[in-house]
């Protein structure tokens, strides 16, 4: 396995994460997986080895410090290094006026969207320069949006901090890319708007496609 490139992809069970987890692997990536859902990283398995790829799940939560030195150094340990990392866990609170943001939901979005994005970034950086790989970041702008005080605000927190990534490394490396999805038919946007016409939404496969070939990925 170790002339195979390696993908880690946080937020790989579900959604987009799982799309790209699942392209990477058709392209000869091993793809290290990382969520918290157990089911859907069984499924995302099942996917890539029936297509021939192959992948290492990761049960793990990235807003545990203890479980991603953990995940960071059997990377280290197996393979020496990594040639991408995907971000796209995120915790999505439920809409609600600032105010009446339950102080549990809070506290977990900046744990995850933010401390855990931080976190991951210094535990990822000697991956990534050691085989010259590179970063990306899924955009979804909703600052300032009604009833997405602790998901917009925290969200546009972590593309702040991606995007000064970004121009600092622009010269030296890792590439970091910040991607802007289209509107997508998945779980997380039916619980955002209920009852939304979905037929008119990209399919998350099509999006992971147009967002590789954007980047050259």
């Amino acid at each position: 396995m170790t002339d195979h490139k390696l993908a880690i992809v946080t937020g790989a069970s579900r959604g987009l994460g799982s799309a790209i987890a699942e392209r990477l692997a058709g392209r000869g990536h091993h793809i290290v997986a990382v969520a918290r859902t157990v089911g859907g990283l069984e499924e995302l398995d099942d996917r890539i080895r029936a297509s021939g790829g192959e992948a290492t799940l990761a049960p793990m939560d990235v807003a545990s410090p203890e479980a991603m030195i953990q995940l960071t150094r059997a990377v280290f340990d197996r393979w020496g290094g990594c040639d991408l990392w995907v971000h796209a866990a995120i915790h999505a609170a439920p809409l609600s006026p600032p105010p009446h943001v339950d102080p549990k939901d809070m506290e977990r979005s900046i744990a995850v969207n933010i401390a855990a994005t931080h976190g991951l970034s210094v535990l990822i950086e000697p991956l990534l320069r050691a085989r010259q790989g590179a970063a990306l970041f899924l955009d979804d702008p909703r600052a300032g949006q009604p009833f997405f005080g602790a998901y917009g605000a925290t969200k546009a927190a972590q593309i702040a901090f991606a995007r000064s990534w970004q121009a600092e490394n622009a010269r030296i490396g890792p590439r970091i890319h910040i991607a802007a999805p289209r509107p997508m038919a998945t779980a997380l946007r039916a619980r955002f708007f209920p009852g939304e016409d979905r037929s008119a939404l990209a399919p998350c496969g099509a999006e992971a496609d147009r967002i590789m070939a954007e980047l050259g990925l």
